[in-house]
């Protein structure tokens, strides 16, 4: 008898694009921030909004008044900073909604804005909202575009453009990270801005000793990792073990995505009482339980003596941890998207309306399939082609016209709620992270193409263990049979029939 997990809920689960066996990894590599701890995203936001607020105010801006909202933003949206606007894009790259400043954009006007445009992540007018750590950089330019429209920047603003506007917010969020403040008061309370996981130090210790070298490649510095790593391991670890006897390689200030791409000095990090966090230049092989500052992904490669699909990451930032990851070094990939629970969770709650809105919509596609074969009928007999049947005569088709408006009609009055309710699931904005309308969202384009895997948080690899097989499932076509939605060439009979007439 084994003491086995039971399985977990259908939001935990490892979601797979490549198939991946994790019985040939041989080094699972981990970022920190957002991967192997994850924030209390309101709470952790909206400080840094303040941060960036106040250093604003300091600077003479008119924003004291503006307050952190959480459903304005979400990962996965671009900022067009030529424009001030916040987009939403399908896989495509084309434009599916809009806010200019925090003000919904009317199909029109968004029509007439980017009909034409496909939005091209490598031009540096979009920028691509990668992190949870996003949000309010978005959400405090939003709000400062409609002061700058409304004419609300006078002063010691001087003149500006959407651009300029997004280069001041945004060098405000580098200077509230950089000054420390904001991770200072993280790490003086913890259970405040941290969401506890106890099982990800099982996962770890799991793979650990399944033989697997476990790395902790992180952006953040060494005095804000020590604690936090101590706070969200070191209680769930056996008794006398330390978060730094689970990791071989232990590499903070690692500068990604540069880190996967170039080389740059690296240092050893000085750890002995009275001297900690002090650097000192290193060479030569990597010591073990030895943290470094810097270096290059090359160098870990190296101390290993693995490369390639040998060796999997994990991390929240769509470019910095997985594009690059897997662009330039083939490592395999996975992407932790903690937004991915309340999102299947809100799909599930769903489901009986969305079963709904598919039988009706699949009525509406047979109505319309009639009229349109009604409308093509009338439009042959018009113009004196094609042709013709001596029943129905003209008057009954064109009373079958009428007729089948008018149900298409209470149709539209019926779904429109319906319709309504999904493009609003999870945000009341923006609706689901991984759609764009009835398509992909550019997020959910990004995950297909760069992440082998995608999780909502590393201790989901717990109950996966660190053998399994993750099989991809098998691409789905608009032709197959069993693809749900869009308009078959053949639309169902009332039958249910959808052979070929």
């Amino acid at each position: 008898m084994t003491g086995h997990l039971p399985a977990p809920p259908p939001e935990r689960g490892l979601f797979c694009n490549r198939t991946l066996n994790m019985r040939a990894i041989k080094a699972i590599g981990y970022d920190m921030d957002y991967t192997l701890i994850h924030y209390k995203v309101e709470a952790w936001e909206q400080r840094a909004y303040e941060h960036m607020r106040n250093r604003l105010v300091a600077q003479g801006w008119p924003v004291g008044h503006l307050t952190f909202d959480p459903m304005l933003a979400m990962r996965g949206l671009i900022i067009d900073t030529e424009k001030g606007n916040l987009l939403k894009a399908n896989r495509f790259g084309f434009v599916k909604k809009a806010l200019h400043g925090t003000r919904p954009m009317d199909f029109e006007a968004q029509r007439r804005e980017y009909s034409g445009t496909i939005i091209d992540l490598a031009d540096r007018r979009w920028v691509f909202l990668n992190t949870l750590f996003s949000l309010s950089e978005a959400c405090l330019y939003a709000q400062v575009v409609d002061l700058l429209d409304d004419g609300k920047l006078p002063g010691p603003m001087g003149p500006m453009g959407y651009g300029d506007v997004y280069e001041l917010v945004r060098r405000s969020l580098d200077a509230t990270h950089m000054e420390g403040a904001l991770k200072a008061e993280i790490i003086a309370d913890p259970g405040r801005y941290v969401l506890a996981e106890p099982d990800t130090a099982l996962a770890l210790l799991d793979q650990k000793n399944a033989g697997k070298k476990l790395l902790l490649i992180t952006n953040s510095e060494w005095a804000y990792t020590l604690p936090m790593m101590h706070a969200a391991f070191d209680p769930y670890l056996p008794p006398g073990m330390t978060w730094r006897e689970l990791f071989d390689v232990v590499i903070v200030s690692a500068r990604k995505p540069e880190f996967f791409t170039t080389r740059s000095s690296l240092f050893e990090v000085v750890t002995a009482p009275g001297h900690e966090g002090l650097l000192r230049p290193h060479s030569g092989p990597l010591k073990p339980r030895t943290p470094y500052f810097g270096g290059s992904a090359t160098e870990v490669e190296r101390f290993l003596g693995m490369s390639g699909d040998e060796i999997l990451y994990v991390g929240d930032h769509m470019f910095g941890d997985v594009h690059v990851t897997k662009n330039v070094l083939r490592w395999r990939t996975a992407l932790i998207l903690r937004e991915l629970e309340d999102e299947i969770r809100a799909i599930s709650a769903f489901r009986g309306t969305e079963a709904r809105l598919a039988e009706r919509m699949q009525h509406k596609e047979r109505l319309e399939a009639e009229s349109c074969q009604v409308r093509l009928e009338l439009q042959r007999r018009r113009l004196g082609y094609g042709p013709r049947e001596p029943s129905p005569s003209d008057e009954q088709l064109h009373a079958r016209a009428l007729e089948l408006r008018t149900q298409l009609e209470a149709l539209d009055t019926e779904i429109g709620p319906m319709a309504r309710a999904a493009s609003e699931l999870a945000n009341p904005i923006w609706g689901l992270l991984t759609r764009a309308g009835n398509d992909k969202s550019h997020l959910a384009r990004q995950v297909e193409r760069y992440a082998d895997i995608y999780t909502s948080r590393v201790s989901n690899f717990l109950f996966a263990t660190p053998f399994v097989y993750l099989r991809s499932p098998r691409g789905s076509l608009p032709h197959d049979p069993t693809t749900p939605g869009g308009t078959p060439v053949f639309p169902a009979s009332a039958t249910g029939d959808t052979s070929a007439p």
